[in-house]
């Protein structure tokens, strides 16, 4: 029975690997895909700032219909994956400034409270390029705008230092001290991250972009108001809120690396697909089979036919000559003996067949 099995099995194998060697053989135009065989740059280095606020927070950047602003900076390494998403390796460091005041007799005594937070964060972003996503297929205009979509984890380290005419009494007894935190960058700082950009592509060398991004910290005391609601005074209590959150809004530049001139963010295929039919459409007709027709349709053109009134259902050889299996000169069409050579008189025949 096993004998039985290897023999359907080896047939099969043999032909698997008939056909696997057959689809890899150079004779199909197949080759592997290393750094040698790219066509685009995929990679870039990113460097941009701009004003950092803290908005969802007890003690936040828009106090009093007033902003307070702060300041980010990033740096990040970015590798496009193919030409709709990307990721990027990013470090940001920054500080948001922001006011709050207590409620009641709280508030009177301390005053309006300003702090500040100095953060720092590295992170790991997704990069969802949706304009080359979602491009028209009837889109032929120049590609230069793109619309990005970002989302990502990271971790952030910060210092933080709230003032207040209360806590701050530094003269006066009983004597007090600022809050103040200082959270090391560590697993515990995980924070959340998305955002949209808009990018123009200024040059093959260099990208500016636009950028907004919101950031979840899931820390309460991200703002500056202490560790815990219970603190005195307990700014962590002005709101119900357990996470103090940010965003940036940024002005940046991709340098984008590597030898070639177009960046896979930038490659669009309909457009490439376009360029190829329409050098297609447009290229010259150097050579037009059967330009001449087949008149006598017989299966070949008239261009190198050489008996061009073939009769009606006659078969032909490749120069379209009717053919004549027995040489007697009647053509198979019409020879009654087509194995023997015979008469034309006799309709091929070497005699004549009685009716």
């Amino acid at each position: 029975m096993k004998y039985l099995l290897l023999s359907f099995l080896l047939p099969s194998t043999l032909l698997a690997q008939t056909q696997m060697n057959a689809y890899s053989s150079g004779s199909d135009n197949l080759k592997k895909f290393n750094n040698s065989s790219r066509i685009f740059r995929d990679w870039s280095v990113s460097v941009g700032g701009g004003g950092a606020f803290l908005q969802a927070a007890d003690v936040n950047s828009f106090y009093d219909n007033k902003v307070n602003f702060g300041w980010n900076g990033y740096v990040s390494l970015d590798k496009q994956i193919s030409h709709t998403f990307g990721m990027s390796l990013q470090y940001m460091m920054g500080k948001t400034n922001q006011k709050a005041m207590l409620p009641g007799a709280l508030g009177v005594a301390a005053g309006v409270a300003t702090a500040w937070t100095k953060f720092h964060q590295v992170s790991i972003l997704g990069d969802i390029n949706f304009s080359n996503l979602l491009r028209r297929v009837d889109n032929h205009s120049p590609y230069r705008w793109a619309l990005h979509g970002y989302g990502g984890v990271g971790f952030v380290g910060y210092n933080t230092l709230l003032l207040d005419n209360d806590m701050s009494r530094w003269n006066n007894s009983p004597k007090r001290i600022p809050i103040e935190i200082e959270q090391k960058l560590g697993l515990d700082t995980f924070f959340y991250q998305v955002g949209t950009g808009v990018k123009y592509n200024a040059s093959k060398l260099i990208d500016v972009e636009l950028r907004g991004m919101y950031y979840i910290t899931g820390d309460d005391s991200f703002d500056g108001g202490g560790w815990t609601p219970v603190a005195v005074p307990p700014y962590n209590a002005i709101t119900a809120g357990h996470s103090d959150n940010y965003f940036t809004v940024n002005l940046g530049l991709t340098f984008k690396l590597g030898k070639h001139d177009t960046h896979l963010a930038w490659y669009d295929p309909l457009q490439n697909a376009y360029y190829r039919t329409n050098l297609l459409e447009n290229a010259p007709n150097d050579f037009v089979v059967c330009e001449k027709g087949d008149n006598d349709n017989d299966g070949v053109c008239d261009d190198w036919d050489r008996q061009l009134d073939t009769p009606a259902g006659a078969r032909v050889d490749g120069a379209g000559v009717a053919l004549d299996m027995d040489l007697d000169g009647v053509i198979d069409l019409f020879d009654e003996c087509i194995t023997i050579p015979g008469k034309v008189a006799n309709n091929g025949c070497h005699i004549a067949k009685e009716n």
